[in-house]
């Protein structure tokens, strides 16, 4: 049993200590996750690595109970991708600039892509693949919104590295095929 899974037991078992000793545990492995989905954001991005930590962190505090690390990590990713869902709807609303981009001065003549319009367009295709095959799309949730390789995700969803390739391959031409046919 790791160290996470096991603080995890302690917090189940309402041992008093073994809550302040969560969060440090998990929270460096939870900001390198952070920033490596926030890096294949767009520049200008308004949410930084530690805000989405943080908001992840009290949105899986509470009520929740996790059974393991992967059970943790995998509520961590898809709250993370949640909170980036939300972020990207919010921006689109004319209270906050609409269909406005912001566009640097020295780039003025360049047309920026919504990177919101894709993440919201991947959010509606994962739903269709959650409905297709949940574990595809955990695994989308893990490598994408977590940052992870495939043998991470792989070992965190008790899987093979080569079911978790076929998978991977599996779900990125269900989503290919759902973003790009709809346009």
């Amino acid at each position: 049993m790791n160290e996470v899974t096991r603080i995890l037991a302690a917090i189940e078992r309402g041992e008093p200590h073994a809550a302040e000793q969560f969060l440090p545990l998990v929270y460096d492995e939870l900001r390198r996750l952070a920033a490596a989905q926030l890096a294949r954001e767009k520049p200008g991005q308004t949410l930084g690595a530690t805000a989405l930590v943080h908001e992840a962190y009290l949105r899986l505090v509470g009520d929740q109970h996790f059974e393991n690390r992967r059970h943790f990590f995998a509520a961590a990713a898809e709250a993370m991708r949640r909170i980036l869902i939300e972020n990207a709807r919010r921006k689109q609303r004319d209270k906050h600039g609409g269909g406005l981009v912001r566009q640097p001065i020295d780039q003025i003549d360049v047309a920026a892509p919504d990177s919101s319009e894709d993440l919201l367009a991947l959010e509606e295709a994962l739903q269709k693949l959650t409905a297709a095959d949940a574990t595809a799309a955990q695994l989308v949730g893990l490598r994408f919104f977590a940052g992870l390789t495939i043998p991470q995700a792989a070992e965190l969803m008790n899987l093979s590295p080569r079911t978790a390739d076929r998978l991977w391959a599996y779900a990125r031409a269900f989503l290919h095929d759902q973003i790009y046919s709809e346009k």
